[in-house]
């Protein structure tokens, strides 16, 4: 880790930005060598603008643009083995071309930073909010992280560099923020010096990069020989990410003083109820939970930032003292007993001798609104199954029925 120290506020640049714009300033602080994207809606923005700092000099990134997100991809991966800083942007269906080379990125240990603006899949085609493209990836070995603000897109772009070029992770990470809600929408954010930046990143040292006079061979075959060997060392490194994400954590807010945790808790100590939920809900959700709180009623919320590796044991203690974890997802797995969260909550509470009631609710799917009355609805609907002792394994609100 290098030392870094608290940066002054004289230093600091104080704009108005969309959450895709925000990105885009992170990436072009972060030395970016190689960037290899296509254009889809509502991530075009970060590509488009970073194009304009490389037009106008601000950067020297090869940025390429290719005819497919499946390309863009493969150009991440050839240009990550040689030694570059590599960086690639898309959504939904753009994400959804690039399946097969998600899987070789994250198995050939390449830390590729994925910035996604979460969209809808098709069909019919919808090109608003839900998480239905970042869940459909979770098993790609990639690790992610969901954002709620423009201010903590544009850190965390910044800090997934750090998180996966370390040489105890070495795997790609998807930077996830809500589409058009967050992408396209206007906040304050904070944005360091350059320097500050670099300082902190530090210059890449790849293991053992591609060389024309040491050849080898990266991700061609391996059969039953040593496939196994393999994705059990794939496994391993995953699993040391939230003790690396703390130390980088850490190391940023010593020079921002902004911290997110795997998860963040608000009014969880003695709460009977917890809403759990990602990205933008989460800030929703708070404001929910004040409104309850002021009528005497004790809800907590849980804002989950780290989906991959998913937080297991962290989050069985942190709702280990309610009746109730509410959970607000916006994808759905067809066929599955419930829904992606909602599946890694129970599995984290399983051995639990005195566990809450798990409650799923699936809303805004496809960009659907989820305003606070959903909230509210959903823990009336908890409130009586927490009575009855029993609950339905998953449910939809906001829909016509």
């Amino acid at each position: 880790m290098t030392s870094v120290e608290k940066v002054p506020q004289d230093k600091i640049t104080i704009e108005g930005l969309t959450g895709d714009a925000a990105i885009a300033h992170a990436l072009k602080q972060s030395d970016v060598d190689v960037l290899a994207a296509y254009p889809i809606t509502p991530q075009t923005i970060i590509v488009e603008d970073f194009q304009k700092f490389a037009a106008d000099g601000e950067v020297q990134t090869r940025v390429i643009p290719v005819e497919s997100e499946h390309s863009a991809m493969s150009a991440c991966i050839g240009a990550s083995a040689v030694g570059a800083r590599v960086a690639t942007a898309s959504a939904s269906a753009g994400l959804a071309l690039m399946w097969e080379i998600l899987y070789c990125a994250a198995s050939m240990r390449m830390p590729i930073v994925f910035t996604v603006a979460n969209r809808a899949l098709s069909a019919p085609i919808n090109i608003h909010n839900d998480h239905s493209d970042g869940m459909g990836m979770r098993d790609s070995g990639f690790i992610q992280l969901y954002c709620q603000s423009s201010q903590e897109a544009y850190d965390t772009t910044i800090m997934a560099f750090k998180l996966a070029e370390d040489h105890g992770v070495l795997l790609p990470v998807m930077v996830g923020i809500d589409g058009f809600i967050l992408s396209h929408n206007v906040e304050r954010v904070e944005m360091l010096p350059d320097d500050a930046v670099q300082k902190f990143l530090g210059v890449r040292v790849p293991v053992q990069p591609l060389d024309p006079k040491n050849p080898i061979t990266m991700g061609p075959l391996a059969l039953t020989d040593y496939y196994f060997e393999f994705k059990e060392q794939q496994d391993e490194a995953i699993w040391n990410v939230p003790k690396i994400y703390k130390q980088v954590e850490a190391e940023f807010k010593k020079m921002t003083g902004r911290s997110y945790g795997m998860f963040e808790e608000y009014k969880t100590k003695d709460a009977e109820i917890i809403i759990l939920a990602m990205s933008t809900m989460g800030g929703t959700a708070k404001a929910v939970a004040d409104v309850l709180r002021e009528k005497g009623e004790k809800v907590g919320v849980i804002r989950l930032k780290m989906f991959r590796p998913f937080p297991a044991k962290e989050i069985a203690k942190a709702v280990s003292g309610a009746k109730a974890v509410m959970i607000f997802e916006k994808a759905m797995s067809f066929g599955a007993v419930t829904s992606p969260l909602a599946m890694e909550v129970k599995s984290a509470l399983y051995d639990l001798e005195k566990k809450p009631m798990v409650v799923d609710f699936v809303v805004g799917l496809g960009g659907r609104d989820v305003p606070p009355t959903t909230f509210v609805e959903g823990y009336e609907k908890t409130k009586k199954y927490v009575e009855k002792g029993k609950a339905p394994l998953y449910e939809t609100l906001g829909v016509r029925k």
